[in-house]
């Protein structure tokens, strides 16, 4: 059997790692157009702000681990053409520019995604970068040396944690969102409003509810940013608007969402037999609706490349969905979600209602007693929970993968109330938190 791999970041390396030992015999080659396989990016903000000093620890495999298993890795390689047909593709190899044909019985194709870059006007200024891999990472870190103001166009969780580093090394950082409220894809407005508070208390400028319109620059290089209403002085612009999935090579060939996501199967396999998917380039089944979205997690593609290598030869293990469940930390605050937003219930058109718990969250006879808010979503007839949310100073975070267990089994707020939980006064109260919120349901 031979498998052809394009990519090998997260869902890449799973699916190859996992092929190499279920399938000893097989022939694996993967085609990778960057120097390196495996980058965390999201430890990015990490090794930005310092905290993670050698970003070899930002990598957790490598060629020659691959090599070491059997697998051909071909680095700096680009793939032009796929025939999912013919089984055939066209590679280029960046380093001597030679172009050859390879043969495939199985493709994986786990391309990732790609930053969305907007046309705006002078966004082709020097010191306006993206932030997604290892050489941007660095190249980041090399430009912030000399910046004074930098500013973070998009707040999700990536602009966000880089706004904190920057912070704390001691810039003047301002976070610009079209949206009017940071994280709102994962967080309702009473959790945002304090991880906010947090930001802007720490110097950190707000500009929400601003849409970039130029860019403008002196020698070139960036010097201003301009919104719809508002100026800004930037000597470094970091892009963190989303992300697009890297499928131009299949359009035409494989079922996508509008946006380029590709469609799979409960068991990774596309539209065509022998080709699977996985990863920032393909769907996943959210759980909280059944629906087939695009969510693009480290999580979600670990699990997928997984999933790939054991059913490659026939459907064995079957995708259990997600509730795209996920976490930061900012500042003092641990913040964790899963599932559906409130907002974002109501926005699909779901008749749902809510339920927030605010508590100490261990007894008051303890030296300290933190107050933790918790907020779960939950379908008004049905009762069947959608999401949960939860801030804190103390890290409660792990809560939160309880709740996408209660999610994925499709529990109801009324059993969440008796669900047995250990007390400990060192860590909760006899009622949980998760317990609480399932009583005041009621």
């Amino acid at each position: 059997m031979k498998i052809a791999v394009i990519g090998c970041t997260h869902a890449g390396t799973a699916a190859i790692t996992n092929a190499a030992k279920l399938y000893p015999e097989a022939e694996i080659t993967v085609y990778e157009r960057n120097d390196n396989i495996s980058f965390l990016s999201c430890g990015i903000a990490l090794y930005v702000g310092g905290v993670v000093k050698d970003p070899k620890g930002l990598f957790y495999c490598s060629p020659e681990i691959l090599a070491e298993m059997g697998v051909k890795t071909k680095m700096l390689h680009d793939v032009l053409e796929v025939d999912t047909d013919g089984k055939k593709l066209k590679v280029k190899n960046l380093q001597t520019n030679e172009v050859f044909e390879d043969t495939f019985d199985k493709l994986i194709i786990t391309t990732g995604s790609w930053p969305i870059v907007p046309g705006i006007e002078g966004i082709d200024l020097e010191n306006i970068v993206l932030s997604k891999n290892y050489s941007h990472s660095n190249t980041i870190i090399e430009k912030s040396k000399e910046a004074k103001n930098i500013v973070v166009v998009g707040a999700g969780y990536i602009g966000v944690e880089l706004v904190e580093a920057f912070q704390v090394n001691g810039k003047n950082v301002t976070l610009i969102d079209s949206m009017d409220r940071i994280l709102s894809k994962y967080l309702d407005k009473e959790f945002t409003d304090m991880a906010e508070k947090a930001l802007s208390d720490n110097g950190i400028k707000l500009a929400l509810g601003q849409t970039v319109v130029k860019f403008e620059g002196k020698n070139g290089r960036v010097s201003k940013v301009i919104t719809d209403k508002g100026e800004y002085e930037a000597d470094l612009v970091i892009l963190c608007i989303g992300f697009r999935p890297n499928t131009e090579l299949f359009k035409g060939q494989l079922d996508m969402l509008p946006n380029g996501a590709i469609i799979v199967d409960e068991y990774m396999q596309t539209s065509k037999k022998d080709v699977f998917a996985a990863g920032d380039s393909a769907t996943v089944i959210y759980n909280p609706t059944g629906k087939r979205e695009y969510i693009p997690l480290a999580t979600n593609a670990v699990r997928m490349g997984t999933l790939v290598a054991r059913n490659l030869v026939k459907p064995t293990t079957k995708y259990i969905g997600t509730q795209g469940t996920s976490g930061i930390k900012i500042y003092d605050y641990n913040i964790a979600s899963t599932g559906l937003t409130e907002s974002a219930a109501k926005a699909q058109g779901i008749d749902a209602l809510a339920v927030t718990v605010k508590d100490s969250y261990r007894p008051e006879f303890m030296p300290t007693y933190d107050e933790a808010t918790l907020k779960v979503v939950y379908e008004k007839d049905s009762r069947r929970i959608l999401g949960a949310q939860i801030i804190s100073k103390a890290d409660l975070t792990q809560s939160i993968n309880t709740m996408s267990v209660c999610i994925q089994n499709r529990m109801t707020i009324d059993e969440l109330a008796f669900v047995d939980f250990f007390f400990q006064p060192h860590y909760n109260k006899p009622w949980n938190l998760l317990n609480i919120a399932g009583l005041n349901a009621k």
